[in-house]
């Protein structure tokens, strides 16, 4: 197949980034077959023909795209005669505000949530890159910022609250029907259900139903992952 997108995994060929979420739910509206290709967070060489060090990263052909908004807005501009994935110019507009929005305040809040979770969740040479990386980055040591997991799962749901209210007045995110603005959010719950056994989402709620929803498009692709057992 000459379409490949490099995913990341973790232990047991857990396939579990949000962002590359993001692409392979892009791809499976825009109708287009791939091949995912596992790469663990210590097999950037991998990659290294992108010019990048982080996944995903498509390969089409003879062109290569980084990064998940990237990735969506060159499917949209290749394949015009596929199913949109913005709807048009405003759609665009309004996705990539919530894109930043979902990389800015969604993403942190929920790695923080979870972040003991991912770790437990990586081969022993990815663990030992993730806490160092991840440690560098924070400044501090993993479990310090991990915290009180209740209390950043609060926060998580708080965060969300906004989509919780949106959902109640229409079935998706988009509106009518699902486009590139529920994947955004649906990718980074999905990274929470793949690695912690924590329930971001509360039962009953029109965030819950919908998430349910998404769990079932394109033939159930977001049910290969299991949720994580307590």
């Amino acid at each position: 197949m000459s379409r490949i997108l490099y995913d990341l995994t973790g232990a047991h060929d857990l396939r579990f980034s949000p962002n590359c979420w993001r692409s392979r739910l892009a791809l499976a509206h825009k109708e287009l077959e791939v091949e995912c290709e596992p790469c663990r967070f210590t097999e950037k060489d991998k990659i290294a023909f992108s010019g990048g060090k982080t996944v995903p990263v498509l390969r089409d052909g003879d062109t290569v795209i980084n990064d998940s908004w990237d990735i969506a807005c060159y499917l949209e501009e290749t394949y015009p005669g596929n199913p949109s994935l913005f709807g048009g110019p405003v759609g665009k507009g309004m996705a990539n505000h919530l894109n930043w929005w979902a990389n800015a305040v969604l993403h942190p809040a929920i790695v923080q949530t979870v972040l003991i979770d991912i770790y437990d969740s990586l081969t022993p040479e990815d663990q030992a890159y993730f806490r160092e990386s991840r440690e560098k980055r924070f400044g501090k040591p993993l479990e310090d910022v991990a915290g009180d997991q209740e209390a950043r799962l609060a926060t998580t749901r708080q965060t969300l609250a906004p989509t919780n209210l949106t959902l109640e007045r229409q079935k998706w995110i988009c509106g009518d029907a699902p486009a590139y603005g529920d994947y955004l959010i649906f990718s980074a719950l999905q990274w929470a259900r793949a690695v912690s056994p924590v329930t971001i989402v509360e039962t009953g709620t029109a965030i819950y139903n919908w998430n349910e929803r998404m769990l079932d498009l394109f033939e159930g692709l977001g049910r290969m992952i299991e949720p994580k057992a307590a």
